[in-house]
């Protein structure tokens, strides 16, 4: 992808805002708007009450928070705590990049999300347990608990559905 215009941090063009609660939010694809095929920026802009995104893992992926304006509320596995602005955190890939960025102060919240960009990607909702598949940006599907079959038992229905499927094709 060309960029058609350098994008702007300090003059975002929102890509997308979900202004309702629980994000409150408004963000802007930055990195993909610049033309980056490997890396993503995500500038956000969080509304008091709102956060990017629920406490999440991810297992393909490493993360990186820059602080542009104001005082998130950062919740890790070492619990939470008030970022000051200018504050840079790294995410690694598994659980112990946990996280959750949110927006607990009087005032609007201004973050940039670095991350790598490798699909297909894994990552779990902590709070919930569902398990998300990714396999592009914004395209995957959603696991709730419950859901999941054990991979050996999956990949033997999936066996036993393309034999069926042969037999059928050879007797037709």
């Amino acid at each position: 992808m060309s960029a058609s215009a350098d994008p702007n941090l300090h003059r975002p063009e929102w890509d997308l805002e979900m202004l309702e609660p629980p994000f409150r939010a408004r963000a802007m694809r930055a990195a993909h708007r610049a033309g980056a095929e490997e890396l993503g920026a995500t500038l956000y802009e969080v509304q008091p009450g709102g956060a990017v995104s629920p406490y999440h893992v991810h297992h393909g992926n490493e993360e990186l928070l820059v602080v542009l304006g104001g005082h998130p509320t950062l919740r890790t596995p070492e619990g939470a705590r008030r970022l000051e602005p200018s504050a840079v955190v790294a995410f690694p890939r598994g659980k112990r990049g946990a996280h959750r960025v949110a927006n607990a102060s009087e005032e609007p919240v201004r973050v940039l999300v670095v991350s790598t960009m490798r699909f297909p990607e894994v990552a779990e909702h902590g709070d919930t347990g569902a398990v998300m598949a990714m396999t592009g940006p914004q395209s995957g599907w959603a696991f709730p608990p419950g859901a999941e079959v054990p991979f050996v038992q999956n990949v033997m229905a999936a066996m036993e559905a393309g034999a069926a499927r042969e037999h059928e094709e050879h007797t037709a």
